[in-house]
């Protein structure tokens, strides 16, 4: 079955699926489709409950880049106090512009043992977090603060207005796919009209994939680096699903 889209188009990447499973139990349905009023209140119909899904692909427009700094100091002020200064440096400078969100990420600080188990220095790692929907900021910012804080990891995501207004546009084909299978259940069973008991809305969500890390002394600058990294997003799949149960009316 081919979706189409408000204006007649089809949407690219959209698919339909459904399983369906039948029930048998009595009750009223909440709403008929070309059922006549008595058959709504007969009891024992039987049922059907099946779950139609479709989904499209989206290009990412978000990135999300974390910076990170690491320390190794004789005691663990000291160390704490190296990360806090030079975070605070970077944060001061990213909040400067307006283009890339910016929040602090972890921040820990932990002793180093020899063998015999004693502390021998007190290492340390902070994280700066840049995210944004322009690439080219997000990417020049980070180059900017590569000195003091060079790239950890980064991965890109689909931002949640743009997922809305796919899982909005998504919520009418699932509606009418919906309809369509009920319609398709009604008819091969030999049934002149179904009436809806139940449907659940669900979409996929957001799962964020684990953020592709590297060590800083291998991170994508170097000290003294102001090239910015490629910025190369990917594509992820939105999906919405509509599941119920409708009753088979007209034998």
């Amino acid at each position: 079955m081919t979706l189409k889209n408000l204006k007649g188009k089809a949407l690219p990447g959209l698919v339909l699926s459904a399983s369906v499973a039948m029930l048998s139990m009595a009750a009223s349905p909440a709403f008929a489709h070309d059922a006549s009023p008595e058959a709504q209140g007969q009891a024992g119909l039987p049922q059907a409950s099946f779950n139609a899904q479709v989904f499209e692909t989206v290009a990412q427009d978000t990135v999300t880049i974390v910076l990170a700094a690491q320390t190794s100091e004789a005691n663990q002020e000291a160390a704490q106090h190296k990360l806090t200064e030079t975070l605070e440096s970077a944060m001061k400078q990213a909040k400067a512009q307006s283009q890339v969100e910016v929040r602090s990420g972890n921040f820990r600080v932990w002793p180093h043992t020899d063998k015999q188990g004693k502390i021998t220095s007190w290492k340390g790692t902070a994280e700066l977090v840049l995210e944004s929907t322009d690439f080219s900021a997000a990417s020049k910012l980070s180059s900017q603060l590569s000195d003091r804080m060079p790239i950890a990891g980064m991965r890109f995501s689909v931002s949640k207005a743009l997922r809305a207004k796919h899982e909005q546009a998504l919520l009418k084909e699932a509606a009418r796919a919906f309809q369509d299978r009920a319609q398709a259940v009604a008819d091969s069973l030999g049934f002149k009209a179904y009436g809806i008991k139940n449907v659940d809305v669900g979409g996929s969500g957001y799962m964020p994939q684990p953020m592709p890390r590297m060590s800083v002394a291998s991170a994508a600058f170097s000290e003294k680096s102001t090239a910015e990294v490629p910025v190369e997003p990917g594509t992820e799949t939105i999906t919405l699903s509509m599941q119920g149960t409708v009753y088979l009316l007209g034998k």
